[in-house]
């Protein structure tokens, strides 16, 4: 989300990934993707600057191994499988039998 200053002096979060357009006329307008416009005071370049912002930290958090984000990592992979593995004593034995 990205912190948007209405004419008003109302701030509100706004998801970027909603916004079609912004537009400067000479007030900044920018179009959503439902159709509504809001009026912000904000300069374009200042949301574009906000907007990268947004999705650099958001792509860093998904896809970086090394950003030093524990909760993001899987260290221990095979203390999930053995969560959803049975116990060695229920597992089916795979002879063959000829």
């Amino acid at each position: 989300m990205i912190l948007v200053t209405r004419l008003d002096r109302q701030v509100m979060l706004l998801n970027p990934d909603l916004i079609v357009t912004i537009e400067e006329t000479p007030d900044t307008v920018v179009t959503l993707t439902n159709g509504h416009h809001l009026l912000v005071r904000e300069r374009g370049q200042v949301l574009l600057n906000r907007i990268v912002a947004y999705h650099t930290i958001v792509l860093r958090r998904a896809g970086s191994r090394h950003a030093g984000r524990k909760y993001l990592e899987r260290r221990r992979l095979g203390q999930f499988r053995n969560r959803l593995a049975p116990p060695a004593h229920e597992r089916p034995s795979h002879h063959q039998d000829n």
